[in-house]
């Protein structure tokens, strides 16, 4: 079986996700930015309401993975948040100014999460990582149970070899999801060639507003947008790459 992880913008997005057959939603906010990590409400709702599994993004904001000590202690406290609402797991990452696995505190996140028994994801921090092959041991041996990753490249499918080198490296040790622009017609073909058992994806499509009036003379966020219209996970893209990714692992 092959297992795909949505990433999920939003509470609608996740009950989308899980109405199309996904085994897990990561569930965050300002997929612009690479994801951040979602209110609580957010949070707590999508507890309520999912039955499948779910974790939550721990990332104070986007761009880099160097924090300062606030914005760790931020991270600190959003997972205890996790933890207390019942959430299945974490996905995060910390890296050092020199590219290599802040172990430091990446410990600390992850004895929090499976002390309560939560699961933890190394997210793609990882491909920012200066030595990919010394940052898959060093995860490994903090304790994190996979690594979300599209082989350093932009996309899954531009970095599908160094997935493929990533799992033989792995060999059973820790599981390596492959992410980033995962669609309907690569899915089948990413997991031939790389190997993996777990995918990762938005899999989204446009909604137009409901609003009757539009004022089309501004511009609400810091780069012109569609102001009447959001991007959210669609349940049929969802349920085409679960058939199609297990029909070729099968």
């Amino acid at each position: 079986m092959v297992v795909l992880e949505v990433c999920a913008n939003s509470i609608t997005s996740a009950l989308a996700a899980q109405e199309g057959g996904a085994y897990r939603v990561e569930l965050c906010e300002n997929l612009y930015a690479g994801g951040t990590t979602p209110s609580p409400g957010q949070i707590t709702v999508a507890r309520k309401l999912l039955n499948i599994q779910l974790y939550v993004l721990i990332r104070p904001r986007g761009a880099d993975f160097l924090y300062s000590d606030i914005e760790f202690e931020t991270m600190i406290t959003d997972l205890q948040y996790c933890i207390d609402a019942g959430c299945d797991g974490i996905v995060t990452g910390i890296l050092n100014a020199d590219g290599t696995i802040d172990k430091e505190r990446n410990l600390i996140l992850v004895n929090m999460a499976v002390n309560a028994g939560l699961g933890a994801t190394f997210h793609r921090a990882f491909d920012m990582c200066a030595d990919y092959s010394q940052a898959l041991e060093d995860i490994i041996e903090l304790g994190f149970e996979r690594i979300l990753t599209s082989g350093g490249k932009s996309t899954a499918v531009e970095g599908a070899r160094n997935i493929a080198q990533l799992v033989k490296q792995a060999d059973g040790r820790i599981t390596i999801m492959a992410g980033s622009g995962l669609t309907e017609v690569n899915a089948a073909d990413l997991v031939l060639f790389t190997g993996v058992n777990e995918i990762h994806g938005s899999l989204q499509k446009r909604a137009k507003s409901k609003m009757q009036f539009a004022n089309d003379h501004i511009v609400m966020g810091s780069t012109i947008g569609d102001e009447y219209a959001i991007d959210v996970t669609d349940a049929d893209r969802v349920r085409e790459v679960v058939a199609r990714a297990n029909k070729a692992a099968n």
